[in-house]
C-alpha cells in the first residue's frame, strides 16, 4: 500500500501513461507489452504485490485505450496467475509438486499445453472484450 501511494503522490502512474503513450501509438501492441511485461513479472512477483505495484501503472493506459476497467483486471489477474505456474520461479508450480511429492521436472511437460491454452485465453480476453464482458453484461454489473 505504501508503494501504491508513493507512486500516486509522485505521479509517476501518469508519467508511465504519457511515457507508453508517446513512444506507441498502436494500441495492439500497447496491449501486447502490458501483457508481456505483466507474464514476466507474475513468473519472479507473488501476485497480490504485483496488483498493488502495476495496477496504477496499466489502468490509466488501457483505459485511455479504451479498455474496459473490467476487462483490464480480467487480463491483470490471468497475466499473474499463469506467471505462478511458470518456471523458473512459478510458486504454484513448486507447491503443485511438492503436494504431489513429484519433481518439478515430471509437472513441467504436461504443463506445457495447460500454459499454452490460458496463453490463448489471455490474448482473447485482452483484444476481444465482449469475450470477457459479456457475463457481467448479462447480470447488469457494468452497462
Amino acid at each position: 500500500m505504501v508503494m501504491s501511494w508513493l507512486f500516486s503522490f509522485e505521479g509517476i502512474p501518469q508519467m508511465m501513461t504519457d511515457t507508453i503513450l508517446d513512444n506507441v501509438s498502436n494500441p495492439i501492441v500497447i496491449f501486447l507489452i502490458i501483457n508481456i511485461v505483466l507474464l514476466i513479472v507474475g513468473t519472479f512477483m507473488d501476485m497480490t504485490p504485483a496488483v498493488l505495484i502495476f495496477t496504477p501503472i496499466f489502468l490509466p493506459v488501457a483505459m485511455t485505450l479504451g479498455m474496459h476497467p473490467v476487462q483490464f483486471g480480467m487480463v491483470i489477474v490471468l497475466n499473474l496467475c499463469i506467471g505462478i505456474c511458470t518456471p523458473p520461479v512459478g510458486t504454484l508450480l513448486f507447491v503443485g509438486s511438492g503436494v504431489a511429492e513429484v519433481p518439478v521436472t515430471k509437472v513441467i511437460r504436461p504443463l506445457l499445453s495447460l500454459l499454452g491454452a490460458m496463453t490463448v485465453v489471455l490474448f482473447l480476453i485482452t483484444y476481444f472484450p465482449e469475450i470477457s464482458l459479456w457475463l457481467p453484461r448479462v447480470f447488469g454489473l457494468i452497462d
